[in-house]
């Protein structure tokens, strides 16, 4: 407890206040670096661990008399994580007299009004947020910030490696730089529960490496996790949502939704799934249960697209806990707004990442009760019909991976520092001249380059990222060699939209009854008379008003969820050979204490015999090509970069191919065929991975990728889907073997 003493004297009021009888490991480890000021810190526990404390009850201690200025900047991914924060805040400011304000596009102008009058204390916002101010208020930001001490960034995992992360770490470099500490940085505190590879997150918080980064993270860490993973076989083909409970049915929605329902009703608990339709379809099927069986619903969907006063009600419904409630939400509730107990967490089909699993799990237990996870996982049942990949029922073995990684190995994605955010370098070009009015090129290429994150950015794109903006009008160039904005650059940043960097599809407002139940992104195929699901219940189109953009609905019977944007995450490579692995070693178990832990029920244990059986007899322990129909496969057990580039470079050779759960179809060839220009690429020169982007129709991935120059642009992208070196190496390694044909 020696640390807990270089607390202030009202901290430790406060902590008495709590009843608690001892802090916690990391927020003893945490006291002496944050309150010595002198280096970056990162502080990696699991969900619950107390990390918010153990950076704010140092960084109060140290600031509380500071009364001008803020003092502590938090950012947030989320603004309901801010309004969170600020309730689980509210007590401890209040008694340090400090003052605590929430600013987001929610919190009303007369809040925001008075703090800018007054600015002090702590300073919870959104990177959207900080954006705007610095691109609107420079001057009085320069002022208001002077006595900067701390900027704490939590859930860190949520912006590393994303563009909104790039953004982030570019506006606090140019905070650092406005308020003149750009060569005495002001100490960044970063905490996240699932971080891979620790000792390389310090790049990622602070890419100049101005300050050293000290890493704090558990050691006497002890939690107990219930987890079962279950299986499920589709006994029909029918899978219409009018006949969800029809005596002639028997789908794996049916059996999902009768499992959720008699695990979950009575409690209150999470159901995550990967994609809003999923969402939209769970819930409605177990309202519908509920309506059936004359009960009082329990079950309701949570997603981006719902509106937010929908979100809302169903968080502070959770909260309380005087109902019992279930959410089958998406990735919404995966970050740590506080929720109250949850029961258990179930997820259905494979999640995305590792990281997002340990996110999901890590939200059921938080009261000192172990975690329970059910993860429920469609299989396919064998017929005549049934194709290889079927056969294997990857996304079992995927989920079983993912477990093993998380569980044994406590491992997580690592990040990916390599790529060339373009599309987040331009948007940046353009705040800071709308900032600063005009700036000299080198001055721009030293703030966010040199001292920014966009450190692989070298000084020939950068100088043809500004050639291409020139002849577009985003820039423009004054007399003395100033840049300056350019008439269409001053119309992107005078949007409403420019604040973020990623992507905002234009959505139309359903709306039933001059009530808003959500939004809808118009990539969606809707028309007039058409039944949707939305917000859990079932409704009809009346009209769509293309002017105001708003879809009237009214309730009728029947209906599919609309479909909406999906953007998944990539599969690492360690999943892939940890799932080639269990398949090698016929095992999935866990050791344990008393042996080894099965974590499966019978029809997951069944499914994964078969899919053994299948691995042994096509012999793909050491197989990478098989052939079944006319279908030839190819099995790399590599991660989606490396499948990517070889189904690119196949592509070149104009055969007719697919992906699916990462392994390549090459479709009318023999084996023969395949092996032979398999073999063929292993001596070719491959040129530059940029040549190979220009086979992807569709090269645009982020907010302003629109603007950038033809050649940047497929650098950027091939930076992010391929990988050359490692399918180079993969195709030399597969052309020294000598592979038995296997045909069936």
């Amino acid at each position: 407890m020696q640390s807990y003493h270089l607390l202030n004297q009202k901290v430790k009021k406060w902590i008495y206040q709590q009843g608690w009888n001892s802090l916690r490991e990391i927020q003893q480890l945490a006291i002496a670096p944050i309150l010595a000021g002198k280096t970056d810190v990162l502080i990696s526990a699991s969900t619950a661990a107390g990390k918010t404390e153990a950076a704010f009850l140092p960084a109060c201690s140290k600031c509380m008399e500071i009364q001008n200025g803020v003092s502590i900047l938090y950012i947030s991914p989320l603004k309901a994580l801010i309004n969170d924060q600020y309730r689980r805040l509210y007590s401890l400011t209040k008694v340090l007299s400090m003052q605590l304000t929430p600013w987001h596009g929610d919190i009303p102008a007369n809040q925001k009004t008075k703090f800018k009058k007054s600015p002090s204390g702590i300073l919870l916002i959104t990177p959207e947020s900080l954006e705007s101010m610095l691109l609107n208020d420079s001057g009085w930001f320069r002022k208001a910030f002077q006595s900067l001490q701390y900027i704490i960034i939590d859930e860190f995992h949520a912006f590393i490696g994303q563009e909104r992360g790039i953004q982030l770490l570019s506006l606090l470099t140019r905070t650092e730089h406005l308020i003149g500490k750009l060569k005495t940085p002001v100490p960044r505190i970063a905490l996240s529960a699932t971080l891979g590879d620790l000792n390389s997150v310090p790049l990622s918080l602070r890419p100049n490496q101005r300050l050293h980064c000290q890493i704090i993270r558990e050691t006497h860490a002890h939690s107990s996790l219930k987890l079962q993973v279950r299986g499920y076989i589709d006994q029909s083909k029918q899978d219409e949502i009018e006949n969800r409970f029809s005596k002639t049915t028997n789908t794996v929605t049916d059996q999902i939704c009768q499992d959720i329902f008699r695990f979950c009703r009575g409690s209150n608990n999470l159901v995550f799934v990967n994609s809003r339709p999923k969402c939209e379809k769970i819930a409605v099927c177990l309202s519908d249960m509920c309506e059936q069986k004359n009960l009082p619903n329990e079950f309701f969907p949570h997603h981006g697209s719902l509106a937010k006063s929908f979100r809302e009600s169903l968080e502070q419904r959770l909260q309380k806990s005087s109902l019992p409630t279930t959410a089958i939400c998406t990735m919404t509730l995966e970050l740590g707004i506080d929720i109250g107990k949850v029961n258990s967490v179930i997820q259905i089909g494979s999640p995305h990442s590792v990281s997002s699993l340990r996110q999901r799990v890590g939200r059921s237990g938080r009261r000192g009760n172990s975690s329970i996870l059910r993860m429920l996982i469609a299989g396919t049942k064998k017929t005549e019909t049934s194709n290889f990949i079927d056969l294997l029922h990857l996304e079992l073995i995927q989920a079983l991976a993912m477990v093993r990684l998380l569980i044994s190995s406590n491992w997580f994605e690592p990040v990916d520092n390599g790529l060339l955010h373009f599309s987040t370098l331009l948007h940046q070009i353009l705040s800071v001249l709308a900032q600063w009015g005009g700036i000299r090129i080198e001055q721009l290429y030293q703030l966010l380059c040199k001292e920014g994150p966009f450190q692989n950015v070298t000084t020939s794109q950068f100088k043809s990222l500004l050639r291409h903006m020139g002849s577009e009008q985003l820039i423009g160039q004054a007399h003395n060699d100033i840049l300056i904005l350019g008439v269409n650059g001053e119309k992107l940043v005078n949007h409403y939209t420019f604040y973020s960097v990623f992507q905002t599809p234009l959505e139309y407002r359903v709306i039933t009854k001059n009530k808003t139940l959500g939004s809808i992104p118009v990539t969606n195929i809707l028309i007039k008379g058409q039944n949707i699901i939305f917000a859990g219940q079932r409704w009809q189109i009346i009209s769509i008003d293309i002017s105001d953009k708003i879809i009237l609905v009214d309730k009728t019977k029947g209906g599919v969820p609309p479909t909406f944007q999906n953007n998944s995450l990539n599969i690492h490579e360690t999943i892939r050979k940890e799932m080639y692995q269990i398949l090698c070693d016929e095992d999935f178990r866990i050791s344990a204490a008393n042996g080894k832990a099965d974590f499966t029920d019978n029809n997951a244990k069944n499914l994964f015999i078969e899919s053994c059986r299948f691995f042994k007899y096509f012999k793909l322990s050491t197989e990478r090509l098989i052939q079944y129909d006319n279908t030839v496969y190819i099995l790399t057990w590599e991660g989606d970069k490396l499948i990517n580039t070889l189904f690119a470079l196949l592509h070149r050779k104009d055969l007719t191919l697919a992906i699916n759960n990462g392994i390549i179809l090459v479709y009318d060839k023999s084996i023969e065929d395949v092996e032979k220009i398999l073999k063929q690429l292993a001596e070719e020169d491959f040129g530059e991975d940029w040549a190979l982007a220009q086979l992807v129709p569709e090269q645009k991935q982020e907010k302003f990728d629109s603007y950038l120059p033809k050649h940047l642009l497929l650098m950027k992208y091939a930076r992010q889907a391929f990988d050359l070196q490692a399918t180079k190496k993969w195709l030399q390694q597969f052309a020294h073997t000598k592979p038995e044909i296997t045909k069936t």
